[in-house]
């Protein structure tokens, strides 16, 4: 496989599709995370509501690039219902993240999370920002899910009728190699 093969062209290998996939979640993620910690620290609401914010314009990132870039073929035709679809499987991954934050928050839903109460990082963070330790744990298992889940779910092979024809110079030149 050639270089280039790993940043041109459709592509049905998940190695390429894995790699591409995380520099579009390597973006988004960053906008998500700048999103959340701007209104976590500005406006001083609760970790998981700015965790959803995040995730919105995270998730729209992540589309718009995941759609050109890293998968080449929809199983659905429909815009629409492919970004529903999309956006589903990215919801579930909020649901997972906000599951993994809520033990390392101050401002937890359900109270201050335990990691927090037991002071697991001791003087080398302050408490009120244990929730960036669980956000960047949530990335990471909740990037496997979303790539599989929409590699899987949303996403079917190029198959070979799908790839551009080869004219009559190519194949000639292909048969005398």
């Amino acid at each position: 496989m050639k270089i280039k093969d790993w940043f041109i062209g459709d592509t049905s290998k998940t190695s390429v599709q894995f790699f591409r996939s995380l520099f579009v979640g390597g973006i988004a993620t960053i906008a998500d995370m700048v999103i959340m910690i701007l209104i976590r620290e500005l406006l001083h609401v609760p970790e998981g509501v700015a965790a959803v914010f995040g995730f919105i314009v995270g998730l729209a990132v992540n589309y718009i690039v995941s759609t050109y870039w890293v998968f080449a073929k929809a199983k659905v035709k429909n815009r629409i219902i492919d970004f529903i679809g999309f956006a589903v499987i990215g919801i579930i991954g909020l649901g997972l993240t906000q599951l993994i934050i809520e033990p390392f928050s101050t401002l937890g839903m359900f109270g201050t999370g335990w990691f927090v109460q037991w002071q697991i990082f001791g003087g080398l963070l302050p408490a009120d920002k244990y929730y960036i330790v669980g956000k960047v744990l949530a990335v990471v298992i909740v990037y496997m899910w979303n790539f599989f889940a929409r590699k899987f779910i949303l996403y079917r092979k190029v198959e070979e009728k799908d790839k551009p024809a080869k004219n009559e110079e190519t194949e000639k030149t292909d048969t005398v190699r």
